[in-house]
């Protein structure tokens, strides 16, 4: 199959974070929603000999699976123009950002949204106030990252953004407060001239 086509959910931030980055890049796709509460034997045959972890998301390119948010993103960045990564300094940028984000408030935020969710097993004595504390730290790398810049590329955004917003958008679904400069970012990636909805992004 040629083309691009992307497995991905509407609850998940890394499947949110590559099908951002396809529609700022203005890359034709078609996506195909991956039922990650179900369980992983009734999920897509296509798409588990794609993904043999049954993870999302999986990004096929011309027959060719592609796993893993990061390494993803770091490959569209290459690969298509938008994206911030189209020489040297944009691609070092944007590797700085997604090994922060990955190491740091990628992992903080989706276990401060699963501790909410209503069902979920309860995480060990202290966990939630571990994790809150380090997404205060993260909060404060966040504003220092991007500066007085309005996007992590600078005057437009890329992988790097589609990387941070993957969770960062669900911040109040955490039960966190944004600062002034994250809810500013929110704001105006918000009102990209691109869907930014994550049911939009994988329809039903």
């Amino acid at each position: 199959m040629s083309g691009f086509l992307l497995y991905g959910h509407p609850d998940s931030g890394h499947a949110c974070k590559v099908a951002l980055a396809l529609r700022l890049a203005g890359q034709a796709h078609e996506t195909k929603r991956i039922d990650i509460w179900a369980p992983r034997e009734t999920r897509d045959a296509a798409f588990l000999a794609a993904s043999p972890a049954a993870e999302v998301p999986c990004l096929m390119i011309d027959g060719a699976p592609h796993v893993q948010s990061g390494a993803i993103l770091l490959d569209l960045g290459e690969r298509l123009t938008g994206l911030g990564g189209n020489n040297a300094a944009g691609m070092r940028r944007a590797r700085e950002v997604l090994f922060w984000e990955a190491n740091r408030i990628g992992m903080c935020l989706p276990q401060l949204i699963e501790a909410r969710r209503t069902g979920a097993a309860p995480l060990p004595p202290g966990a939630v106030a571990w994790l809150e504390g380090r997404f205060a730290v993260d909060r404060d790398r966040f504003d220092l990252l991007l500066g007085d810049a309005p996007f992590f590329h600078g005057d437009a955004p890329g992988i790097a953004d589609c990387a941070v917003w993957g969770y960062v958008q669900w911040v109040e679904k955490a039960g966190q407060t944004p600062s002034a400069a994250m809810a500013a970012w929110l704001t105006r990636m918000r009102d990209l001239p691109v869907e930014t909805r994550p049911e939009a992004l994988f329809p039903a």
